[in-house]
């Protein structure tokens, strides 16, 4: 139903609400098979550990399912048969981003907390959508009654024990989707799970892929821009793009606007 406001809200998870460990994990299992296992085809490549910037972490493989991400990583340093080796360094990157979640290796960005609950405030439906399946491992160590209490927040729907996956109305975090962004397929899902009709849904992003999803799915766009990509995601069309969602008015959803404070 058509409020005058937005009806859904679909965040991303990785670089929007948690700083993960994700970059970290892709670069380190990279290293160690270009200096072990793959050492014999080094010369070969373009890689270097100084070539595996954030930048290239954000264009390349930001949004993307693992698989998919891993294979665009190798054909990004131009290593030698890519598409065979695609599931060795997925694998190995899945082992490393496990070992980092079980040692809390990872934080949640206040603004996002801060943000998510002035959304669920005006009544705005809300889903977690990452292609990542290690998301839910995030989201479920989040605890936004200890977040609340820390920041002087009081909202109703607070209650002890409250964690980020609890307070989702739909989760689509890794789902096996027969596509990954910049597909609009997950967003779309999301929007049918939350009953709400897609262009009355905006999705909060930190990639470029992202953005190219949701601006398919003919949603509003809104850009985080984490790591000095500004021009990425605005290049990619996204409706607003912040560094922070501290700037994002959230006065302006109730009046289907993406607009900041200033």
């Amino acid at each position: 139903m058509v409020t005058g406001g937005f009806d859904g809200a679909i965040f991303d998870v990785d670089g929007v609400l948690v700083d993960s460990p994700h970059q970290r994990a892709w670069k380190d299992a990279l290293r160690e098979l270009m200096e072990g296992d793959w050492a014999d085809i080094r010369e070969h490549t373009t890689w270097s550990e100084d070539a595996f910037t954030p930048q290239v972490y954000q264009r390349v493989i930001s949004g993307k399912p693992r698989t998919a991400g891993a294979l665009a990583a190798l054909e990004h340093f131009q290593i030698p048969d890519a598409q065979a080796r695609t599931q060795t360094y997925a694998a190995r990157k899945q082992a490393f981003i496990v070992r980092l979640i079980e040692a809390r290796q990872f934080t949640a960005y206040p603004d996002a907390l801060r943000f998510v609950m002035a959304v669920r405030d005006l009544g705005i439906p809300a889903a977690a959508a990452s292609s990542s399946k290690n998301a839910d491992r995030f989201l479920k160590h989040i605890h936004l009654d200890t977040f609340a209490h820390q920041e002087g927040l009081i909202y109703d729907f607070v209650h002890p024990g409250l964690t980020l996956l609890d307070f989702f109305d739909a989760d689509l975090s890794g789902r096996d989707l027969a596509r990954g962004k910049p597909d609009p397929e997950i967003f779309l899902t999301a929007a049918a799970e939350l009953k709400a009709a897609p262009e009355h849904c905006f999705v909060v992003e930190d990639a470029v892929s992202g953005i190219r999803a949701a601006k398919a799915g003919k949603m509003a766009a809104l850009g985080v821009a984490r790591a000095d990509d500004q021009q990425l995601l605005t290049a990619a069309h996204a409706d607003l793009v912040v560094t922070t969602l501290d700037e994002v008015d959230v006065r302006g959803l109730a009046s289907h606007q993406l607009r900041t404070t200033r």
